[in-house]
């Protein structure tokens, strides 16, 4: 019986569209779809074997060569940094900033709870208490005005996280930096090419504001290395640590460039710098930034023009990009209703040979982090954490098909089935 329906259906599509719309529905109809739609998929160039193969002829792989300086001058030219430091992940660029502004047992470090570990960890590492602050109602990203309340005589920083690569709202968080004398340092591992426009009309990248900023180069990024990230040093006092820290707490860099006649221990580090042929796979990413955007973000464009409709009438929030911020079509997201109907539609797009996924787990609500928690509820972190899902979004997406999907979700009978 099952077979004779499904025959039905394919003929009556078929009788009903043309020749060339039929092509197209066996590619984005659910009914025809037999390859599951990942995630993500990580974008090749195609030059990146060609520059690994360089960087090995060179006889120079082991870091700090050519194509990191490549790499690292590209965010300096680009983005505004004073000074950029490639890393073999953002956690280590995290980990480099915690050393940096000399984190110790009993400081305290303001972030969002909703974000990723690593955000907490770098400073769990170096001995700090984590004081976890609320989300906005609207979008993940930090609450600007929960933060000063939790300012204590303790507090040492402010870890505004772009979510989604979407500026926090920068203003109020530098202001109340300066009232208080706390450090910023960005987790802006989304937010490549993302931008910020501040009260005053001048316009910086994400990465280029606080004292300190990380980006992460992970496959599921708009711009890999497979894994790598980079430390963004915007306050020069850092700088001359950092590339000390950088190098195993070495003077390595210096003694290369010629400033001093011998390296040797000078300071607290660890081996941080990626290998180059991690960095001249980056390069071939970096030539193709503005490719590779233009890509994204039409996918991302046509994620929220043909599920507008849809979402309002089902109350499902799209994703929010405020006036002062730019989209960097790093990620399409849903905010559904409750945890059930997350888990029905899930399980839906599942069924539909469609990978969407959550989120993160609110850190205050941690296995790790749980009992060590003394601060408030934090009700938008936990509404998030129960109800945002990821659509994929990659360059070699054919969204149609995932759009197609979606507006039968709420439909109480599939239009199809109701001919027979």
């Amino acid at each position: 019986m099952q077979s004779i329906i499904q025959y039905k259906i394919k003929t009556a599509l078929f009788l009903c569209l043309t020749r060339k719309e039929a092509h197209d529905c066996q590619d984005n109809n659910k009914y025809f779809r037999t390859q599951v739609i990942p995630f993500n998929k990580p974008y090749f160039t195609g030059k990146e074997i060609k520059y690994i193969e360089e960087a090995i002829k060179t006889g120079k792989i082991s870091g700090n060569n050519t194509f990191t300086k490549k790499c690292q001058l590209f965010f300096e030219s680009n983005y505004g940094i004073k000074k950029a430091l490639l890393t073999t992940s953002c956690t280590d660029a995290l980990e480099m900033a915690a050393i940096l502004i000399n984190i110790k047992e009993g400081d305290e470090v303001i972030m969002p709870s909703y974000t990723f570990v690593s955000t907490a960890n770098a400073f769990v590492l170096r001995g700090a208490k984590i004081v976890f602050a609320d989300s906005k109602k609207d979008h993940p990203n930090i609450d600007e005005t929960k933060i000063e309340a939790l300012i204590t005589s303790k507090t040492k920083a402010i870890v505004p996280v772009h979510y989604a690569g979407v500026a926090c709202e920068m203003d109020t968080i530098l202001e109340i930096s300066k009232k208080y004398n706390l450090y910023v340092i960005e987790d802006a591992a989304q937010a490549i090419d993302s931008y910020y426009t501040a009260k005053d009309g001048i316009t910086k990248a994400l990465g280029s504001i606080g004292h300190l900023a990380t980006f992460s180069f992970h496959e599921t990024k708009n711009i890999i290395s497979g894994e790598g990230g980079l430390l963004a040093i915007n306050d020069e006092q850092f700088i001359e640590r950092a590339e000390i820290i950088w190098e195993k707490g070495t003077n390595r860099a210096s003694f290369f460039r010629g400033e001093v006649n011998k390296y040797g221990w000078t300071d607290v580090g660890s081996s941080f710098l990626p290998s180059e042929m991690i960095s001249a796979f980056l390069w071939a990413q970096l030539e193709n930034l503005e490719q590779i955007q233009k890509v994204r973000k039409s996918h991302w464009n046509n994620y929220e023009i043909k599920l507008k409709k849809w979402a309002y009438e089902n109350k499902i929030q799209l994703p929010q990009v405020p006036n002062y911020a730019t989209n960097n079509a790093h990620m399409f997201y849903l905010v559904c209703q409750s945890l059930e109907q997350r888990t029905h539609l899930l399980e839906y797009l599942k069924q539909n040979q469609i990978s969407a996924t959550f989120h993160y787990i609110s850190l205050h609500k941690s296995p790790f982090y749980l009992s060590k928690y003394e601060g408030n509820e934090l009700p938008e972190a936990d509404k998030f954490t129960d109800t945002l899902v990821r659509l994929p979004l990659f360059y070699e997406l054919n969204s149609a098909a995932i759009v197609t999907t979606l507006l039968d979700f709420f439909l109480e009978k599939n239009q199809f089935y109701q001919m027979f």
